[in-house]
């Protein structure tokens, strides 16, 4: 809940970058990425990515180099996906590091310790293992073959960020 209608600490549109503006126009799923597990567990919500179908399917996403979920990809060699759902608008701001996480990122919901990481229990997730990653504009490009696949009972309506706001289908 907000007492504004916008955000008041936003940059003006007129100062903003317009590859940044144009790139707010294009609708993002939102994702949670996570590797390690116990107190090496680290998490990131991610909504530039995509999976690619194929034998094995791929995965490639947009990580900041500087994140504690890096490092423990960098550490495992592998990580886990779990594309969030309506509602989740709280976690994923708590993943990004926009909302407080008193006793850590974990401390909050339920969550299955995985091989990949830690996801959030009843939640689809994929479990990928890390290829490789390179420098793409200021992010790191990470690409990964995804070796497990779960999915959830019931397909939830996705979670999508646009134009700075989360939003659903």
């Amino acid at each position: 809940m907000s007492i504004h209608a916008s955000d008041p600490f936003a940059t003006p549109d007129d100062l903003r970058s317009p590859l940044r503006r144009f790139r707010g126009r294009l609708p993002a799923a939102v994702s949670l990425w996570t590797a390690g597990g116990g107190s090496t567990a680290a998490g990131l919500t991610v909504s530039s990515m995509l999976v690619a179908d194929g034998d094995p399917g791929r995965v490639a996403g947009l990580v900041d180099d500087e994140s504690e979920l890096w490092t423990a990809i960098e550490a495992t060699g592998r990580f886990a996906v779990t594309p969030l759902a309506e509602g989740d608008n709280q976690l994923a701001e708590r993943f990004a590091g926009l909302m407080p996480a008193p006793g850590g990122l974990f401390a909050t919901g339920d969550w299955d310790d995985t091989e990949f990481g830690p996801v959030p229990r009843g939640y689809p997730w994929a479990g990928c293992d890390l290829d490789g990653a390179r420098e793409f504009g200021w992010s790191l490009l990470v690409e990964a073959t995804i070796q497990r696949v779960e999915l959830a009972q019931a397909a939830a309506k996705p979670l999508l960020h646009h134009r700075g706001r989360y939003t659903s289908i």
